[in-house]
């Protein structure tokens, strides 16, 4: 007889939902950190480990993650993120780096799923031969898969860091080819956002802004 993974029950499905949606509620961008207070080594692997079970198109996993945390690094971040100060404050900013040409590694990173009977062989290649068909001499693709890819993973690590009692922050504003220099991106490397993480500085006056109600912002089709 064939087992199954048991269900969770409505009552485990609902306390899930509850607390996940607790984590959207309360969630809010932070830019004023507690600069004495670090991350270890651990908690910045789990935050990425989580961080890559964000979905990706084939799963490319078309992403990279640099934690800046030195304060040699953060210095230098800072000088092209114009000066503002919750990269040195922080315990850690990340630089999420979206890739190109990512379906040249698609066979090596769909392989795993394939060894543990996730994904049939045939399935891979399929997906192998579509990915190079469509991505093969198509930029313009690329780039826009390397920048979904990259949002996506990073709003999953500032999520995750909220369920770790830590606050983050995402970033725009920096020169994006002063930081491909200045941390030696290769030319296949977009930096697409930079993730502030640490603790607050004031976690009592942290509040999120109101949001546009939702028909205001939904229709239907």
């Amino acid at each position: 007889m064939t087992s199954h993974a048991q269900l969770p029950t409505h009552a485990q499905t609902s306390s899930a939902q509850q607390v996940f949606a607790e984590l959207l509620e309360n969630r809010v961008s932070t830019g004023r950190y507690r600069a004495d207070q670090q991350l270890n080594p651990q908690t910045i692997e789990t935050l990425i480990r989580l961080t890559g079970l964000s979905p990706s198109a084939y799963n490319l996993q078309n992403w990279r993650f640099i934690a800046v945390q030195s304060a040699e690094a953060k210095t230098r971040l800072q000088a092209q993120a114009y000066g503002q100060p919750q990269v040195t404050a922080a315990a850690v900013t990340f630089i999420i780096c979206g890739t190109l040409n990512a379906h040249h590694g698609l066979h090596g990173a769909l392989q795993p799923s394939v060894d543990a009977g996730i994904v049939p062989a045939k399935l891979q290649e399929s997906w192998v031969d579509a990915a190079t068909q469509t991505h093969t001499d198509n930029p313009q693709l690329q780039r826009d898969e390397a920048f979904r890819s990259a949002s996506l993973a990073a709003m999953t690590l500032m999520m995750a860091a909220e369920s770790m009692g830590l606050a983050a922050g995402p970033m725009s504003g920096f020169d994006v080819n002063g930081v491909s220099a200045e941390f030696k991106l290769s030319a296949e490397e977009l930096p697409v956002m930079l993730v502030t993480v640490g603790y607050p500085e004031e976690q009592s006056n942290r509040k999120q802004k109101c949001r546009k109600p939702v028909a205001d912002i939904l229709s239907y089709a």
